[in-house]
């Protein structure tokens, strides 16, 4: 092929891939990642276990840092995958110790593009991230999305007890968390029923009556002069919640005015829906999530009411009750 021929060749594929490039921008090719780990399809996040929790933003050092990845539940010597196409890089030395964990890979990408063509395109923004705690394949070279990476490594040995888990990080640090979860539109709502509002809790099971009073809408309040005006959802604390539908985040929610243990939380406002979530500690608290998306974690409760049967508060904005969006979205 002549020097003009090959010119010539590439030009049209720079010209077909920007036309390509303005329909579908890379990062809208997939608009989550792909499963990570055998075993968890969901890209499901760790919760919290007595080493900590794996939500972005979670406490680290004794409260004096924050988690600036999240921890992807993944079975010891489970099969990793990569969740999109890119360049591989390594290794990555997260712990600097050499423990069985001391290993992982770095994958810079942007959508399937990255695999179109071996002729030179133009440099694209996309993904980069950080898998650790994996043993890679190979540590370079190029990796498709959804194919074998590696294996994770037996971190109950370092750690035992904990919830096994691949650390995922971008490389600008910024939250992971929607591209690891299926996005949902955020508006309008597909289903009349809300997900799983607490993980222990698929059916959301609200709190029955207790020392301190009662869980259900409409329960006597403040020694027979007030009214429930939402209801308790059973949540653990330290529990991962969940978002109940998809919409727009605002808050803090203080519900309680005294700056107590619990006093923290935020309203959800979708489309037909408008409900405060109080007794749990957001990741964030504004922004778009979306249903069934990491909203946070439940807070201590037990230890301002030591006895109670730990909950989250749903509260309707209008004060209507809630039980029925509840109930219609059991093992959802």
């Amino acid at each position: 092929m002549t020097a003009l021929s090959l010119v010539a060749l590439v030009s049209l594929v720079s010209t077909v891939f920007a036309k390509q490039w303005d329909v579908h921008p890379p990062q809208q090719q997939h608009r989550h990642w792909a499963q990570i780990c055998s075993g968890n399809p969901t890209n499901k996040i760790r919760g919290c276990d007595r080493y900590g929790c794996g939500q972005y933003g979670a406490d680290r050092h004794s409260g004096k840092g924050r988690h600036v990845g999240v921890d992807v539940i993944c079975a010891d010597g489970a099969t990793v995958y990569a969740p999109f196409s890119g360049q591989l890089s390594g290794p990555i030395r997260f712990f600097h110790n050499g423990n069985a964990i001391d290993d992982g890979v770095q994958i810079r990408g942007s959508g399937n593009w990255f695999f179109l063509t071996s002729l030179p395109l133009p440099s694209l923004p996309g993904y980069c991230v950080k898998l650790v705690c994996v043993h890679p394949i190979r540590y370079h070279g190029q990796i498709h999305r959804g194919q074998q990476l590696g294996r994770m490594l037996p971190m109950q040995r370092v750690f035992p007890g904990i919830i096994s888990h691949i650390h995922v990080e971008n490389c600008d640090r910024s939250d992971p968390t929607p591209q690891l979860t299926p996005v949902v539109p955020p508006f309008p709502q597909q289903e009349g029923y809300w997900a799983t509002v607490c993980s222990g809790n698929p059916t959301n099971e609200i709190r029955g009556c207790d020392n301190y009073g009662c869980g259900y809408y409409g329960a006597p309040r403040r020694n027979g002069k007030g009214k429930h005006r939402g209801v308790d959802v059973i949540c653990a604390d330290g529990a991962t919640v969940y978002a109940p539908f998809s919409g727009q985040l605002s808050g803090p929610i203080k519900f309680f005015h005294n700056g107590n243990a619990i006093d923290d939380g935020v309203q959800i406002r979708g489309s037909g829906f408008c409900v405060k979530l109080v007794c749990i500690h957001p990741i964030r608290y504004s922004g778009r999530i979306s249903k069934g998306q990491v909203l946070g974690r439940m807070l201590p409760m037990q230890r301002v009411y030591p006895g109670i049967t730990s909950h989250i508060h749903v509260e309707n904005c209008d004060h209507s009750d809630p039980t029925s969006y509840l109930e219609k979205g059991k093992g959802q």
